[in-house]
């Protein structure tokens, strides 16, 4: 019993570690970028940023501890849908579950999202996440307990029930991390061409997360435009 509590314990502990470094490399990455490219943007900024880097290196113990512990259920007893073998599911599979995987993550957060957004849980615990004006590169997981426990649960359950290769699976991190980071960096990343055409009209960027830090009540959305368009909280973009 000892042995698997500690076995359990030291995955939370490797995956708290590497949730951490995956901020760290990112939002430090594209942080240096935006000193390169955009010179001056985080002048002044410093309290700012201490803050963000402080609250995000809590909420990478919050999201390494349950996605630490699946994965070591999924090693140890098979409890998890991951699969490693590219023939358990037909190839056409693995697109599809990938934009299951993301639409089922842009669903939620759009919705807890919302919810953070009333009064109450506004003041409570999303009023960390907007004392960033303006939000950097940093900012990306620089969530309340509360909030970042919301954000912590969708990966871990999503596995339990919908199959995924563990390959793409590291895609929907990869695409997980750097969105959350670009949309808050201050700047637009993807060319003009691409935001502005039909399918940037659906995809979310800087340019659309901005929006949502300037005017709060609009543009909840992670990755997707369905759910504000849907119901009527998409205010378009901003000028990043």
């Amino acid at each position: 019993m000892l042995t698997t509590a500690a076995a359990a314990g030291g995955a939370a502990l490797a995956m708290t570690a590497i949730v951490a470094l995956r901020y760290l490399l990112a939002s430090g990455g594209f942080a240096l970028a935006t000193a390169r490219v955009r010179p001056g943007l985080y002048g002044g900024l410093g309290r700012q940023i201490r803050g963000e880097i402080g609250w995000s290196l809590l909420s990478a113990v919050i999201y390494g501890i349950p996605a630490g512990l699946v994965a070591w259920g999924w090693q140890t007893y098979g409890w998890t849908r991951i699969y490693a073998e590219w023939d358990a599911w037909p190839l056409w599979y693995l697109p599809v579950s990938l934009l299951l995987y993301l639409f089922a993550h842009d669903t939620w957060f759009y919705w807890t999202h919302r919810l953070m957004h009333r009064p109450r849980w506004f003041r409570l615990a999303h009023a960390v996440h907007h004392a960033s004006r303006p939000p950097t590169a940093w900012a990306a997981m620089s969530f309340h307990p509360i909030e970042a426990l919301t954000g912590a649960v969708v990966i871990p359950v999503l596995v339990l029930l919908i199959p995924v290769h563990v390959a793409v699976l590291g895609v929907v991190l990869t695409i997980m991390t750097v969105m959350g980071v670009t949309n808050h960096m201050g700047w637009e990343l993807f060319p003009h061409g691409l935001v502005h055409s039909r399918l940037g009209g659906w995809l979310i960027t800087a340019s659309h997360h901005h929006r949502h830090h300037e005017l709060y009540s609009c543009n909840y959305g992670l990755y997707f435009r369905v759910w504000d368009r849907l119901c009527g909280t998409d205010r378009g973009l901003s000028q990043p």
